[in-house]
């Protein structure tokens, strides 16, 4: 009788931007890929009603990403050429590493021509102890899983 695998636990991730690693992250959103369903509906010549569901095009997505406030200012720069309107110089593969409790990746997350649509900076609060934290979500055309 053979044995399940252990599961894979989701604190143990990565994510390089071209050619920069991202050094501080604390979430990214589930991330999701999938495709239109185009639907045709016609009459037999009997008199039936027949729906015929079929693949369309690939559906471009979003992933929200969490991180600590750092000096670093690589990521911030990104951000920036994205949201003032430079977006074709901006576009970047990302990659989201999947990794194992020894950091071996286990998978691989490609998202293709991605940019920053939206920036969301840290709450202020002189009472507070909290990590200042930004949150960027990504826009992005295409997805591999491998």
């Amino acid at each position: 009788m053979t044995q399940p695998t252990d599961m894979l636990v989701s604190y143990v991730f990565g994510i390089e931007m071209g050619n920069f690693h991202i050094e501080t992250v604390q979430s990214v959103s589930a991330v999701t890929y999938g495709q239109d369903v185009t639907e045709a509906r016609y009459v037999t010549a009997t008199g039936e009603l027949v729906i015929h569901k079929q693949p369309g095009a690939r559906q471009a997505g979003e992933v929200t990403v969490t991180r600590g406030m750092d000096r670093n200012t690589a990521f911030t720069d990104w951000v920036k050429q994205s949201l003032d309107n430079r977006v074709k110089k901006a576009r970047q593969n990302i990659t989201i590493s999947v990794k194992d409790p020894t950091k071996a990746t286990v998978r691989r997350i490609h998202l293709h021509n991605a940019w920053a649509s939206q920036w969301s900076g840290p709450a202020l609060d002189a009472g507070s102890n909290n990590v200042a934290t930004e949150t960027v979500t990504l826009t992005y055309e295409d997805i591999t899983v491998e």
